[in-house]
């Protein structure tokens, strides 16, 4: 706990740091701690509403699962979930270049260009001339 959280919770040591303020000093801090206050309980009262409608929507939500004769088991299976998942399927080649070497390189013409099909565009080379 910081220093300033010790005094401000500790009646003594509190006195004795105010102890150099007037009244009217005093009671501009306690309008501002008031205004802290309020503020503060109007947030807990909203996170306490959140809460309240987050735990209504488990009890829907786990009233239409028995509704439908399905567990939590079943919404995890991995069946399910390979079904929603991506389908792996890879994005076909456009694009074959054949270097100095005789390695064929390839790009889907999407995302970065590969620098030996930029090294080639720069040398005069159409990208037409690479399509497969």
């Amino acid at each position: 706990m910081s220093e300033f959280l010790q005094i401000l919770t500790h009646g003594r040591r509190l006195q004795g740091a105010v102890k150099d303020l007037s009244s009217e000093e005093l009671e501009e801090v306690m309008a501002k701690l008031a205004s802290i206050i309020e503020s503060k309980k109007d947030k807990e009262k909203e996170e306490k509403k959140v809460q309240a409608e987050k735990q209504a929507k488990i009890v829907q939500i786990q009233e239409q699962l028995k509704a439908a004769g399905l567990s939590l088991d079943d919404l995890n299976e991995s069946e399910l979930i390979s079904k929603i998942g991506k389908s792996g399927k890879k994005r076909p080649v456009k694009y074959k270049l054949v270097d100095s070497n005789g390695e064929p390189h390839f790009w889907t013409g999407i995302g970065r260009m590969p620098k030996i099909f930029s090294e080639a565009l720069s040398n005069g080379i159409e990208l037409d001339e690479f399509k497969i």
